[in-house]
């Protein structure tokens, strides 16, 4: 066609997992095309989270792939990117403030222990001991010490760099409209320019709009949108470096206190409406003010601190809050990273290595089978 950017491969969606699979693609060779169809890179949820980097609290299918990253990918990852992405692997802290999330720790130690991973269940008495600041309703806690933290937006930035620096081609503003195959194989991204993307390899990174493009050739995605916010506090002393989340029935907050004394916490309200006809994430009155509540009651020390910055953004829910990674076998030459229902961040790099190796024939350093889209497929 007269009018394509061809490669070898074409990705939709800057952000974290984008960036990842280009990277890792251009270290082997492949010529690669990213396109997003927002005006800045890393624009979604990939700059809008928490920063947490870890293993703990996940769901069984997607374990392997954090650990992976968190043994393998992310201690070293500052150093292959050139840039301080604030990575500190410093533990992840789940306190339970009932008697009745005391058995979700439990469950927690359980899960990981199947793969692996330790973690440590402790009392309330010790979780006092280790954090001073923890509030007096607190009746346990389960510590995973292999977990941490990272700045997400310089991580972001920082992996688009890299990319840009092994010759990836990124075209910002540049929204993907459908996709076309020939012969039967995923061939062409086609955007609302008119410009037409051509490769080998089309990786669909790009959140809930990989369902809309999913569609275009025949699949779907279990997907929804769901609102998130977090809000940053003006900076105070060091108090503490691991990553906090309550679990359970306590519900709240999450986050963790940043290199520079102000603190990132995340969580909702339990009534964050989904209007999905809206473009821009805004921040709703009601969820601020709900993690404030949540805050000081599990940090009461923090309860002084003035919010100085909120934000919001949309995440993608998949139906059974795992990821859909990897090539999508009812489409050949298509592959997918999406879904990642809030838990993204860490598995944004293995997430890029995978593809990168599938895309180039070789054994993936995980199996990311699990989480394959073929896991939605009709029983009959």
């Amino acid at each position: 066609m007269s009018n394509a950017r061809c490669a070898d491969m074409i990705i939709v969606g800057s952000g974290i997992a984008g960036s990842s699979t280009a990277w890792y693609a251009a270290q082997k060779g492949m010529k690669v095309i990213v396109i997003d169809k927002d005006g800045v890179i890393g624009n979604g949820a990939s700059s809008r989270n928490g920063g947490g980097v870890r293993v703990s609290g996940r769901l069984a299918p997607e374990i392997p792939l954090a650990k992976y990253a968190v043994e393998n990918i992310w201690p070293n990852l500052a150093d292959a990117l050139g840039v301080d992405i604030e990575y500190h692997k410093a533990g992840n802290i789940r306190f339970a403030f009932t008697e009745k999330d005391l058995p979700t720790l439990e469950t927690i130690k359980k899960t990981n222990a199947a793969y692996g991973v330790d973690i440590e269940i402790i009392s309330a008495e010790e979780a006092k001991h280790r954090c001073p600041y923890v509030g007096d309703s607190v009746t346990g806690a389960a510590v995973c010490d292999i977990d941490g933290t990272a700045n997400p937006l310089k991580t972001t930035l920082a992996m688009y760099r890299a990319a840009r620096n092994l010759g990836v081609a990124y075209y910002s503003g540049e929204e993907a409209v459908r996709i076309e195959t020939v012969k039967g194989r995923a061939r062409r991204v086609i955007t609302a320019s008119g410009n037409v993307y051509e490769g080998e390899h089309i990786v669909l990174a790009c959140s809930y709009q990989a369902r809309a493009l999913a569609n275009t050739v025949g699949v779907d995605f279990p997907f929804r949108q769901k609102l998130i916010e977090i809000f940053v506090t003006e900076p105070t002393r060091p108090m503490f470096d691991f990553m906090f989340s309550a679990v359970g029935a306590s519900g709240g907050a999450y986050g963790h206190q940043t290199e520079h004394g102000s603190f990132v916490w995340g969580g909702d309200s339990g009534h964050e409406h989904h209007p999905i006809f809206e473009e821009d994430a805004k921040c709703i009155q009601p969820t601020a003010s709900a993690i404030s509540r949540g805050t000081m009651t599990y940090f009461p020390a923090l309860a002084e601190l003035k919010v100085i910055r909120t934000w919001a953004g949309w995440i993608d829910l998949c139906e059974d809050l795992v990821p859909v990674i990897g090539p999508v076998e009812e489409v050949p030459g298509r592959m997918v990273a999406a879904g990642y229902s809030a838990h993204g961040f860490c598995l944004g790099p293995v997430t890029g290595k995978i593809l990168a190796e599938c895309a180039a024939g070789e054994t993936p350093c995980v199996d990311w089978k699990p989480l394959a889209y073929d896991r939605f497929r009709s029983i009959f």
